[in-house]
């Protein structure tokens, strides 16, 4: 079965490439000459995923799947949520996202979960599929694997960061982990 996973990201597309079973071949959006950015105009996670997805199929013909994740601090009323990637501005740079987003935690509870809502487009069918993990925001910047807020994120019962964190370990429980996990369970249901 063919798919393609509606993100220019490339670390994102090793990380969930890596998760999915052999009889899925995964397709880029460069596979497809897709090049342009996809517009994230919604204002849920799921809202976001949904479009991406649609746009990739209707556009291109291709089954798709995309993902919106927000990181949602309780501190600061669940921002920066679906405006993660350009909490600090446009360039979307994880750097000035992380080091923000530590300036507007000092001093503040530190809990957050990160999210995840995946978007199966397939012909005229749409599903959903959600995963969540629960943690703290550390108070620094520790490891250098990942991407994005990972070195700021300590999942909870763990003593790293997701940056500290093996490649496979970090997939076994991460919020997308837990989504791909659900989609790849609904796939295996579609035979």
């Amino acid at each position: 079965m063919e798919l393609v996973f509606a993100t220019h990201n490339q670390n994102k597309f090793r990380e969930v490439k890596g998760l999915l079973p052999g009889h899925i071949s995964l397709l880029s959006l460069k596979d497809i000459g897709c090049s342009h950015e996809i517009p994230e105009t919604e204002d849920t996670l799921e809202g976001n995923a949904l479009l991406k997805a649609k746009h990739v199929s209707d556009h291109h013909g291709y089954p798709c799947f995309a993902d919106d994740t927000g990181l949602l601090v309780d501190a600061l009323n669940g921002a920066p949520g679906v405006h993660s990637a350009r909490y600090a501005g446009a360039q979307k740079s994880a750097e000035d996202n992380m080091d923000k987003l530590l300036k507007a935690l000092k001093g503040k509870h530190r809990t957050a979960q990160f999210k995840t809502v995946i978007a199966l487009k397939k012909g005229t069918e749409n599903q959903l599929f959600t995963g969540i993990v629960k943690g703290q925001i550390t108070p620094e910047k520790h490891g250098r694997r990942g991407f994005g807020y990972d070195p700021i994120f300590r999942p909870e019962g763990y003593d790293k960061t997701f940056a500290e964190l093996p490649l496979a370990e970090k997939n076994r429980i991460s919020h997308r982990g837990r989504a791909i996990q659900h989609l790849i369970t609904y796939l295996k249901t579609q035979g």
